[in-house]
């Protein structure tokens, strides 16, 4: 049995790094993130497995799998570490001052519909602070759970409790089209669109627009003749072609004015948000910047002169 000072010696960096193992099923992933070698990992975890009289991983495969007791102690734990780190946190807090790194992941639309903004105010408050972007693409999700990234700008489902989620945006889709097009400057109906020709993004990965998924719930079927990994590819390959594509209402003014822009018929409205976890929700920092997100979002204007889906299609209309 463990001596009762051995087990009052735990602290809460030996918490936090069996968090960072739990999510990141490694110890040397949880090591890099952590800034720390691995056998400070190896340390703690022996720690904690004296003090709670369980192994709290297990080999499974090439992995590593937590036993029922570690769930238990991540989830109780955890709660007490979130509480410690709020507590600690500096009351005031000066962006002028900061000179931290902050890891967003997000993909095409995020970057150029939100991210111009967001920069103009980060240099002006914050010219200190960097801010590393990747391509979330259908990973991030998992780039979060990672420590990879501190903030995740998209369309993310958000059911697990152990993210956070703050909304951003509506949107829905619209078709654009060359100028030429025999359907340009035409209302849609849905056996013009069902009938036409479509450059499809896919954006890689297992990941799927809206808009597909409600075509596939009614059991209707696009002609699909090309398909490409990202808005951004579409500028050069709709003009001078018969095919049509479906993307989001906000990307479409980025089109070249050799598009026509039309209303859809499947306008699948969605939503952009914001995602994070426990290990940045109370840094002063975060909150900061997550406060600004917010704020630069609700002050994006509104998309005038492009079509509107039909009354009905939008959230919260009947």
């Amino acid at each position: 049995m463990a001596k009762a000072w051995d087990t009052l010696s735990i602290d809460f960096a030996a918490i936090r790094t069996l968090r960072m193992v739990f999510d990141l099923a490694s110890f040397s992933r949880a090591a890099e993130v952590l800034g720390v070698n691995q056998s400070t990992v190896s340390y703690n975890m022996d720690r904690l497995r004296e003090a709670f009289h369980d192994p709290l991983f297990v080999r499974q495969g090439s992995g590593i799998a937590p036993t029922h007791r570690c769930l238990e102690i991540v989830e109780r734990a955890g709660r007490l570490l979130d509480e410690f780190e709020a507590l600690v946190a500096p009351l005031e807090f000066d962006p002028a001052e900061v000179s931290d790194t902050v890891a967003i992941s997000c993909n095409y639309y995020e970057q150029h519909i939100i991210f111009p903004h967001i920069v103009k105010q980060l240099r002006r408050l914050a010219p200190n602070l960097t801010v590393e972007v990747t391509m979330a693409a259908y990973q991030g999700m998992a780039y979060l759970k990672r420590g990879e990234a501190d903030l995740l700008i998209g369309p993310n489902q958000v059911e697990n409790e152990d993210f956070y989620y703050r909304h951003l945006l509506d949107d829905y889709y619209v078709c654009v089209m060359d100028k030429g097009h025999r359907l340009a400057g035409t209302r849609l109906s849905l056996d013009d669109y069902l009938g036409a020709n479509h450059a499809v993004v896919t954006y890689g990965g297992n990941w799927r627009s809206p808009y597909l998924i409600e075509l596939e719930r009614r059991l209707l079927v696009l002609k699909r003749r090309f398909a490409v990994p990202s808005l951004s590819d579409l500028a050069n390959i709709l003009p001078g072609t018969d095919l049509i594509s479906t993307v989001p209402s906000r990307t479409s003014n980025h089109f070249a004015r050799s598009i026509r822009v039309a209303t859809c018929p499947i306008p699948a409205p969605f939503k952009i948000g914001l995602t994070w976890t426990s290990r940045t929700h109370h840094s002063a920092l975060h909150r900061w910047i997550r406060q600004l997100i917010a704020e630069v979002c609700s002050r994006m204007p509104e998309l005038a002169g492009l079509p509107k889906p039909a009354r009905g299609s939008l959230p919260g209309e009947n």
